[in-house]
């Protein structure tokens, strides 16, 4: 989005009623038709504005549905999703992400989109992505941090999605290593990690989010309705989507400045609290063997740590885990 668009909402936002026309000239360094012809580009948007001699703009409302302007219309960040790009439809919100990296495009770059129709998850699962329904967006990210520490990036996020979930829904959710988000034992989010590097620095890394949102039950794939759901369903309410992004996009920020300067030590306590069957004994298998375990924890290289019959501890960093009738599996 235009930076000069993105101003202008922030000092429409922050204003006490009405902003003269003069006064947002001045301080877009613009003429006064080309503010008008900002304003008129929100109303395309579906905002309602205001518009009176000798007083100036104030806008009376905004549209009810995601884009660019609505997003950043009241967004409480410093600097995440100040570069925003909005879509209807696209393949995959990360494919963009990719793109726009490779352009240059800053830290903090967001990338949202309506519907995606090649939309995936890890190992390339497809991911149902469904109009309007959900929340589809990719973060870019520039950090100073090695290789190795990529994966701490997926568990950040899988803290802020349930801090959120928990505060806005009122649900209780749970984070299933390494990347899922379940309320009620059902998926409704997930998280996918990936990164450009050389050596020991990363270039970027895209985090790229999907959420069920407003999905009734009836509109969730017949073969996945056993093990996902949406946040409409298990919090009997329907949420507004803008106000969601808006919700994660502050919650990331804070949690993602906290983690730079102080480390992984509160996104691992977090996590933890939040971590899916852990304490309790499960079946894990891997390539070398087979064995029950109880889930202890995370390390801070995002592997999961399991503790056997005999007390000797293993660091996981791809297993099968099995636990209910019929198992599980988390790779």
């Amino acid at each position: 989005m235009e930076s000069t668009r993105n101003r202008l909402i922030q000092l429409l936002d922050k204003a006490d009623g009405y902003v003269s026309g003069q006064q947002l000239s001045e301080q877009l360094d613009i003429s006064r038709t080309a503010v008008w012809k900002h304003m008129k580009e929100l109303e395309k948007d579906g905002y309602k504005i205001e518009a009176l001699q000798r007083k100036g703009y104030r806008i009376l409302s905004s549209p009810n549905k995601v884009s660019g302007n609505t997003v950043q219309w009241g967004l409480n960040t410093k600097w995440l999703g100040h570069n925003l790009y909005h879509y209807e439809e696209v393949n995959s919100t990360q494919e963009i992400a990719h793109q726009l990296a490779k352009q240059g495009k800053p830290h903090g770059t967001v990338i949202i989109a309506d519907e995606q129709v090649k939309g995936k998850g890890r190992m390339s699962r497809p991911w149902h992505s469904p109009k309007g329904k959900g929340i589809w967006m990719s973060i870019l990210l520039r950090p100073d941090l090695a290789p190795v520490q990529a994966p701490q990036l997926t568990l950040l996020a899988a803290t802020v999605l349930a801090e959120v979930f928990a505060k806005v829904f009122k649900v209780t959710p749970q984070i299933k290593w390494p990347n899922d988000i379940l309320v009620a034992h059902k998926k409704v989010s997930g998280i996918l990690t990936e990164m450009q590097a050389e050596h020991d620095q990363i270039q970027y890394v895209v985090l790229g989010i999907g959420i069920n949102v407003n999905q009734n039950e009836d509109e969730i794939p017949v073969d996945l309705r056993h093990i996902a759901s949406s946040l409409k369903v298990e919090s009997d309410q329907e949420c507004s989507i803008t106000d969601t992004i808006q919700d994660l996009l502050h919650q990331f920020e804070i949690t993602y400045d906290q983690f730079m300067t102080q480390g992984f030590q509160h996104v691992k306590t977090v996590w933890e609290k939040y971590g899916y069957k852990i304490g309790e004994q499960v079946t894990i298998k891997t390539m070398r063997k087979e064995w029950d375990a109880v889930l202890v924890g995370i390390e801070p290289d995002g592997a999961l740590k399991a503790r056997d019959i005999n007390g000797e501890e293993e660091k996981l960093y791809s297993a099968e885990i099995q636990w209910g009738k019929g198992g599980y599996n988390a790779k």
